[in-house]
C-alpha cells in the first residue's frame, strides 16, 4: 500500500504505525536552510518552478491520493489561499505518490475542495526526498527572498491519531504566514505532522546499496556521456567516478529542476524516436545515489575506460564536406551580429542527398548554425527564399532522412551558412562544416522543411505569458516526420496541434518549458500522415517578465527580429508530399 491510512475507524481518522517509509526518505531539511530549485508539472503540463514565481512565499503541502486527513485539509488550503493570495503567498499541493498521474492528482484535489489550488505530481519523488518529507499533510513554507524554510509542520492541530477536534485550537501555518508577512520572527516554526506514511520506491533491490559500477556508470554512459565528454557540448566531462561524484550535487539540482537531460516534451503527447529523457526509474536511481552520498562501491570504473571521439561525424564520413572558406574570428566580448557566408558548390549535375550533418568548428562560441541553399540564377538570393538544408544547435542529433526521401542540390547551388556566435571572454576561431551523404538515385519523395510562422509580434513589457499562434496547411496528402519549435530568449512554451478535415483535433507535441539554449528537434517515432486539407496549429507563449532568467530586458516591448534580444515564433516541420491527385485549396 502507498499509504497505511486508507479508511476511517468509527468515523474518525486513524494513523497506523510506520514501516519502511520513515527509513528511506532523506533527513528533513531544517528551518533556515535553503531549498534547492525544482520544477513540477500540473495536469495541463504547466511547470511550476520554485525560482520562477513572483510570490513572496511558497507553501508546499504534501499529500497522496486516498489519504483521509489530506482530503479533509484541501478546503483549508483553499481558504488559506484566498486569505493570503493577494498578499503574495502561493500554495502548491504536491502529491508524493509515484504511481499516480497528474490528471488523477488534480481530480483528487478538486473533488475534495482544493478549488484552483495547483496540484502537482512529484513523479520521481525527488522533491519529497530532497526535503525529507515522510508523511502526508506536511506543509513547508519557503521565503522566495532567499528560498529558506521558515515553517514546516501541520496546517493546524484539528486532526490527531484516532480523533478529530470540532475545530482547530492552533492554526500553525496561518500564524506563521501572518508573522512572516509582518516581518516578525515565526514564534513556532515547527509542529508535529499527522498524516499518512509515504512509501518510497526503493528500486528493484529494495534498500540494497546502489552500485556505481553496475547501476550508475552504465546509465550515465547511455544517457549523458555523449554530450558530457571531452570536446563535446557538455560543460564538464563524465570521465571518471571522481568527476561524477564532484558534480553529484549539481546533478541532483538539474534533475529536480528538469534542466537535464535536455528534453522538454510533455510525455503525454506523442512518441519520439530521439527521446533522450530519463525514465522515472532512472531518475529515481540517480537521485537515490546522490542522496546516499554518491558512494563508489566495488567494480571497474567504466567511465574512465571510455573513449568518446570529439565532434566525430555521427553518421560516418560524409561523401562531400563543405567548409567555411576561411576561419571566422570571434571577438572576446560584445554582441556579435549574425554572419552569412556563401559557398558555391560548382555542381555540373543534380545530386540527391539522404542525410546531412553540421559539425561546428568551435562549440564554445557557436550558438547555432543554419544552412540554406541559394540559387542566384533562379532569383533565390536571400534567406527568405532560399531552400532549407540543415540546422544545428546544442543538443542536435543527426539522423538519415526517412527511407524513400531525399533532398536535391542542382547546378548553380550556393551553400549559405548562417552563423550565430556568442562571446566567451577570449578571442575564438571557428570553421564550421556541413557533411553531405549522397543517394545513388532519385528517391520517390522530396524531404522538405516547412514552417508555421508569425512575424507580427508585439510583446508588451513585464508580461509573463503573452500568447500567439501560427498555422500552415497541406494541399496534398503529406507525411509529417519532425517538429522543431523555434523562439528566442523570451520563448516560454509551444504546442503543435493537427486539425484534420473531419473536424478532429490532435496534440502532436507540447513543450511546456521552451529553452532557447536547447532548440530540440522532435522526430516522430511513427510518421504522421496528414490528409489533404489538414492544418498544423502552433500556439505558444512568451515570458517577458523579470522572472524569466534569460530575459535580456523585461522593460522592453519586443517585436520580430534576428537577434536573440528580439523574438521569433516559428513551428518548423520536416515533411514529404505524397504522390496523389487529391488536392485541396487552402
Amino acid at each position: 500500500m502507498k499509504a497505511l491510512l486508507l479508511g476511517l475507524v468509527l468515523g474518525l481518522p486513524f494513523i497506523a504505525a510506520g514501516q519502511a517509509g520513515d527509513s528511506i526518505a532523506a533527513p528533513s531539511l531544517p528551518i533556515g536552510h535553503q531549498v534547492m530549485n525544482f520544477a513540477l508539472p500540473d495536469a495541463k503540463g504547466r511547470l511550476y518552478e520554485l525560482r520562477r514565481t513572483d510570490a513572496k512565499a511558497v507553501v508546499l503541502y504534501f499529500t497522496m491520493n486516498g489519504c483521509p486527513i489530506a482530503r479533509q485539509s484541501y478546503a483549508k488550503l483553499r481558504a488559506l489561499r484566498k486569505t493570503f493570495g493577494d498578499q503574495g503567498v502561493a500554495i502548491w499541493i504536491i502529491n508524493a505518490d509515484d504511481s499516480e498521474t497528474a490528471a488523477s492528482v488534480e481530480k483528487e484535489a478538486r473533488d475534495h475542495g482544493a478549488g484552483s489550488t495547483p496540484a502537482l505530481l512529484d513523479d520521481a519523488q525527488g522533491v519529497t526526498r530532497m526535503l525529507g518529507v515522510k508523511r502526508t499533510c506536511e506543509a513547508i513554507a519557503i521565503s522566495t527572498k532567499d528560498f529558506k524554510v521558515f515553517y514546516r509542520g501541520a496546517v493546524d492541530d484539528q486532526l490527531t491519531e484516532g480523533g478529530r477536534k470540532p475545530a482547530a485550537a492552533t492554526s500553525y501555518l496561518q500564524r506563521a504566514l501572518h508573522e512572516f508577512l509582518a516581518g516578525q520572527p515565526v514564534t513556532e516554526p515547527t509542529s508535529v505532522v499527522r498524516g499518512c506514511l509515504i512509501q518510497f520506491d526503493s528500486g528493484k533491490d529494495g534498500d540494497a546499496p546502489i552500485s556505481y559500477a553496475k547501476d550508475i556508470a552504465p546509465l550515465l554512459e547511455r544517457k549523458c556521456v555523449e554530450c558530457h565528454s571531452a570536446g563535446n557540448i557538455g560543460q564538464w566531462s563524465m570521465s571518471s567516478f571522481a568527476k561524477v561524484k564532484a558534480k553529484s550535487a549539481m546533478m541532483q539540482e538539474v534533475l529536480l529542476a528538469r534542466r537535464m537531460p535536455p528534453w522538454d516534451a510533455d510525455p503525454r503527447y506523442g512518441k519520439f524516436s530521439n527521446d533522450r529523457s530519463l525514465t522515472k526509474a532512472e531518475k529515481q536511481l540517480l537521485l537515490r545515489w546522490v542522496e546516499a552520498g554518491a558512494p563508489r562501491g566495488e567494480g571497474e570504473d567504466r567511465l574512465a575506460a571510455l573513449k568518446i571521439p570529439a565532434q566525430a561525424w555521427s553518421l560516418g564520413q560524409p561523401d562531400m564536406v563543405v567548409s567555411l572558406p576561411e576561419p571566422q574570428q570571434v571577438p572576446a566580448t560584445g554582441v556579435i551580429a549574425y554572419r552569412h557566408v556563401d559557398v558555391p558548390l560548382d555542381l555540373t549535375n543534380t545530386i540527391w542527398i539522404g542525410a546531412s550533418a553540421i559539425k561546428p568548428g568551435n562549440l564554445e562560441c557557436t550558438h547555432h548554425v543554419i544552412v540554406r541553399v541559394k540559387y542566384p540564377k533562379e532569383g533565390k538570393t536571400s534567406t527568405e527564399n532560399a531552400e532549407s538544408l540543415e540546422g544545428w544547435s546544442p543538443g542536435k542529433t543527426f539522423v538519415r532522412f526517412p527511407a524513400g526521401t531525399g533532398k536535391r542540390l542542382k547546378p548553380g547551388a550556393v551553400i549559405n551558412f548562417e552563423l550565430h556566435y556568442t562571446a566567451t571572454g577570449k578571442p575564438e576561431t571557428d570553421r564550421t562544416e556541413i557533411g553531405l551523404y549522397l543517394l545513388r538515385e532519385k528517391p520517390p519523395l522530396y524531404f522538405d522543411t516547412r514552417m508555421a510562422i508569425n512575424q507580427d509580434l508585439n510583446i508588451p513589457p513585464d508580461e509573463p505569458d503573452v500568447r500567439t499562434h501560427a498555422m500552415t496547411g497541406f494541399k496534398r496528402d503529406t507525411m509529417l516526420y519532425t517538429l522543431v519549435p523555434h523562439m528566442h530568449n523570451r520563448g516560454s512554451w509551444m504546442k503543435y496541434e493537427a486539425l484534420y478535415p473531419d473536424g478532429k483535433r490532435e496534440t502532436l507535441l507540447h513543450v511546456p518549458r521552451y529553452d532557447f539554449n536547447w532548440q530540440m528537434e522532435y522526430v516522430l517515432a511513427q510518421p504522421k500522415r496528414m490528409p489533404a486539407g489538414s492544418w498544423i496549429l502552433c500556439t505558444g507563449g512568451f515570458d517577458n517578465s523579470a522572472l524569466n532568467p534569460h530575459n535580456p530586458d523585461p522593460k522592453k516591448r519586443v517585436h520580430w527580429g534576428e537577434q536573440s534580444w528580439d523574438e521569433m515564433f516559428i513551428g518548423f516541420m520536416n515533411v514529404a508530399e505524397l504522390p496523389s491527385t487529391k488536392t485541396v485549396s487552402k
